[in-house]
C-alpha cells in the first residue's frame, strides 16, 4: 500500500514541479503549503484565501495534498487520544462507533 502511494505522490510531485506554480507567486508552492493554507482557510470560512491557496497547485495535487493532510491529523488524534485511527475519523464526522 505504501510502495503504491509513493508512486502516486512521485508523480503528483512531478506534476507540480513541471507546473512550476501559476499566479505570478515569486516562487512554486508544493502542494503540502497548498494543502495546510487550504484547509486551514476552509476552517475559517476564508473564502479568499481557499482560492488562493487552491491556485498555487493542481487540482489534482491540491486533492492530494488535503487527503495526505486528513490522513496524517487523523493518526497524530488517534495516537494522543490513544485510540484507532478508524474511531477517531468516524467521530470527527459525527458517525456512530462501528
Amino acid at each position: 500500500m505504501f510502495g503504491r502511494l509513493r508512486k502516486s505522490f512521485a508523480g503528483v510531485v512531478s506534476s507540480v514541479r513541471a507546473e512550476g506554480g501559476s499566479g505570478g507567486h515569486d516562487r512554486a508552492h508544493n502542494l503540502f503549503e497548498a494543502a495546510a493554507a487550504y484547509v486551514s482557510a476552509c476552517a475559517e470560512d476564508d473564502q479568499e484565501r481557499m482560492d488562493e491557496a487552491a491556485s498555487w497547485v493542481s487540482p489534482e495535487a491540491l486533492s492530494f495534498g488535503v487527503s495526505e493532510l486528513a490522513c496524517r491529523a487523523v493518526i497524530a488524534l488517534a495516537r494522543e487520544r490513544d485510540e484507532s485511527p478508524r474511531a477517531v475519523a468516524r467521530a470527527l464526522l459525527g458517525l456512530p462507533a462501528a
